[in-house]
Order: structure tokens, then sequence, then C-alpha cells
């Protein structure tokens, strides 16, 4: 799905314009997620993890702007892409035609600025307008910052799933898998 740029200012008076993910920010995303993930162990992937071709990066981006349920946002301070925000249908059966997952990664040095919420915002407006009734997550037991922005944006946590995330140093981490109904 196609989002139309928007520009916020934040919280430091700098401002963030917010779009949708474009086919040339590939490059860019390809080492974005490399980067974020290398800055924080609450996300799903490791930064070796992240092998996608630039190719590969294009045609999910592609995938994005030609569905009619998902959605990449990217949020640009001084025209770089500093953080993103997705919404993702849970499944294409109609039984589950009422739900979509969410999730977010904000470079580390921008934290603190409201982007997350920004960005949040955005995909649960952006959600309801796809005629999503449900947003599903999944956040790191210990990712206090995250779970206080969800609980502000109107997240409920239903459950707790043990051992979730276990890290390169063969540590572990449970995940609190929230809602919230729109």
């Amino acid at each position: 799905m196609k989002y139309n740029a928007e520009i916020d200012v934040l919280k430091d008076l700098s401002t963030c314009m917010v779009r949708s993910a474009e086919v040339s920010d590939a490059a860019e995303l390809i080492e974005y997620f490399k980067k974020v993930s290398s800055q924080s162990r609450n996300l799903v992937q490791e930064a070796d993890e992240i092998d996608l071709t630039l190719e590969q990066e294009k045609e999910f981006i592609s995938s994005k702007l030609n569905s009619d349920k998902d959605l990449m946002l990217v949020a640009c301070i001084d025209g770089k892409i500093i953080g993103t925000c997705s919404v993702n249908r849970v499944s294409k059966h109609s039984r589950f035609s009422h739900r979509c997952s969410v999730g977010i990664a904000i470079f580390k040095e921008y934290c603190g600025l409201g982007i997350g919420t920004l960005l949040m915002q955005k995909a649960l407006k952006a959600a309801k307008e796809y005629g999503f009734e449900q947003v599903e997550l999944e956040v790191v037991s210990n990712n206090k910052p995250a779970i206080m922005l969800y609980e502000k944006c109107g997240f409920n946590t239903y459950g707790e799933r043990p051992y979730g995330m276990k890290y390169a140093d063969g540590t572990y981490a449970n995940e609190i898998l929230m809602v919230k109904m729109l």
C-alpha cells in the first residue's frame, strides 16, 4: 500500500518525514536493517542474518507497495532513513482477515524523540483504513520503553511466550504478546 509523505515536528523541534518505502530505498534499507539489528537485542534478527540481495529487497518493497493490506513506512530525517514500521496481514485466509501485525524499529540515536509514537499512530490509522479490526505484536519482555509506547498507543498484554527468543550467546528472553482492537 502506498502512504503519502507527511512531515511532522519532533520533540527536539527537528522534522521527520514519514512515507512509504520506495524501491529506490532498497540498498539503504538493507544497510539500515543491518545497523539497527546490531544495535538491539530486541529485534528478530541478528545483523549477520540479514543477507537479502538488492533485487530481493526491491521485490519485497514492491510487494508492499502493490499490496492492498500490507504497508512499510520509513521515517526520514535529513533524507536518511532512521526508522521503519510495517503493517502486515496475519493471513490471507478470510477467518483471519480482521487481524494484522505491526513491527517497528528505530536507530538507537533517534530514540526518545517521539518517532516511535509517530510511526505507530500512522500505522494504526492505516490499519484501520485498510479494514483491520485487531492489531497484534510481540515485544521482548525487558524492552520497557517499547512496552510503554505500545501501552500508550492502546495495546494490552494478552500473554507471554517463555523463552521466545534465543540469542547468539545462548541466553533467552521472553516475549510479551500484545493486542489492540481498532
